[in-house]
């Protein structure tokens, strides 16, 4: 097994070559930092809304090699929080994030189409499912409210058989079914976007690390290590080295998710019935992911990494071996076909976890920001160029104007509180669910302590 902090998409896709850093002075109108898809579609988005806008993004790495590019490649929408969100700013603002977010879901299908990116884009409903007696009826809540609202048709439950008719698994029991979805192959979709930027005068500059963003009345600066770029405004997209930035460090948490993937198994495939191209997903506190891929392949991740201290960056985020050997053996117990197939790769990496798992994207000056995706970012990210191109041109329209934009949120704690609290209530997660798993009750410290977000006010699992 090929264990690394890149991943088989990015090594499947084959990597373009490497950009120049940055090296002098430069100017722009808007500067990006970050190449993953928040930075890119923003500079997308900059493009479409005023075509001669001057763009340079700097970019740490490779764009598409960080979250963007190793991600599960899921492709969802927003229609789950529209009854909370519709109590907290109501039904119109909430149901317009929705359709914005479905509108996303589509806009990157038509750029696969309209910009030649075989990112193996395919439209198909996600499914999340219980996988244990305690995890049945989870969706009923969501689903009954968003029928009082009106959008009965957006998420819909399936029956046990329903569940076994699109992928059978001893597991699987019943479901909540969203319609508006779709998978990719992640890296080619970032290795596509930054061509395509290319090609529209978009100057991107990689291994070009920003040391500092300085404010200077009408135009912000960005340091790296040999140069500096002077732009009217500025947008970090960085994801969860958002952390450096003390303006919004403490409305983010960092975790780590990763991803095993089998060889080629079209002939279990086939016996399972999954042919549909599904997502799934099961509805433990941290949740396992599973899809398909063009080549026969079963994708299988968990989002239950360890938590990062701060802005550091601890090489157990991208690779584990703990992690990745547990969830070896949970995908085997998904589908006891897998016993004596091989998983050939495994990696994972960091990801931004918000207080309430909804993006955030604030403004502080002309510096402008957004964060917060919690492993869920590749089709909202497509929205949050949106409103980050509009926020960089001060326009005020639909998207810069949703509850995402300058939400009311409480803060993580400062560190080392935030790394010791978050580390003990992840194990307290780990250890319900696997009591739920094994239908044991949960102990009263494992109860207290995996009740600690809500009663906070946060929503931490994914």
């Amino acid at each position: 097994m090929l264990h690394n902090a890149t991943g088989w998409w990015i090594e499947e896709a084959g990597a373009p070559e490497a950009l120049a850093p940055l090296d002098g002075r430069a100017e722009a109108d808007v500067a990006i930092v970050g190449g993953g898809y928040l930075g890119m579609w923003t500079a997308w988005h900059l493009l479409q809304r005023a075509p001669d806008t001057e763009i340079v993004l700097l970019e740490r790495e490779r764009c598409g090699f960080g979250p963007s590019g190793r991600n599960g490649g899921f492709v969802n929408g927003y229609w789950g929080y529209v009854p909370e969100l519709a109590q907290r700013f109501g039904l119109e603002p909430a149901a317009r994030l929705a359709r914005e977010a479905d509108a996303s879901i589509h806009a990157i299908g038509e750029f696969c189409r309209s910009e030649k990116v075989d990112a193996w884009y395919r439209a198909a409903p996600e499914v999340t499912i219980a996988t244990s007696p305690a995890q049945d009826g989870a969706w009923r809540e969501q689903v009954a409210g968003l029928q009082a609202l009106g959008f009965g048709d957006e998420e819909v439950e399936l029956s046990p058989e329903q569940v076994q008719a699109i992928c059978r698994s001893p597991l699987f029991r019943g479901a909540s079914m969203q319609r508006t979805a779709a998978t990719v192959q992640p890296a080619r979709l970032a290795f596509g976007l930054r061509a395509a930027l290319l090609r529209r005068g978009v100057r991107i500059h990689e291994g070009t690390a920003v040391e500092r963003v300085e404010q200077h009345g009408s135009h912000v600066e960005l340091r790296t290590p040999a140069g500096r770029l002077r732009a009217r405004s500025a947008v970090l997209a960085v994801n969860w080295r958002t952390t450096r930035w003390p303006a919004f460090a403490r409305e983010l948490g960092v975790a780590s998710s990763h991803i095993v993937l089998t060889e080629p198994v079209p002939e279990v495939l086939a016996e399972l019935g999954w042919s549909g191209h599904q997502g799934l997903a099961d509805h433990r506190r941290l949740l396992h992911y599973l899809r398909t891929t063009k080549d026969g392949r079963i994708a299988f991740g968990w989002g239950g990494g360890r938590m990062a201290h701060g802005a550091r960056h601890d090489a157990h985020l991208d690779v584990d071996t703990e992690v990745v050997s547990q969830i070896g053996r949970t995908l085997r117990r998904f589908f006891p076909q897998l016993e004596s197939r091989e998983i050939t790769h495994a990696w994972g990496g960091p990801i931004d976890v918000a207080p309430r798992r909804l993006p955030i994207y604030r403004s502080s000056g002309g510096v402008h920001a957004g964060w917060g995706f919690t492993g869920h970012g590749v089709g909202p990210c497509h929205l949050g160029g949106r409103i980050l191109s509009g926020l960089a041109l001060g326009e005020r329209d639909e998207v810069t104007t949703l509850p995402l934009v300058s939400p009311a949120v409480r803060h993580f704690p400062a560190e080392p509180a935030r790394h010791a609290g978050g580390s003990l209530i992840r194990r307290a997660l780990i250890r319900r669910d696997e009591q739920d798993a094994d239908g044991e009750p949960a102990g009263p410290v494992v109860a207290a302590v995996t009740a600690l977000p809500k009663l906070l006010g946060m929503n931490l699992p994914r």
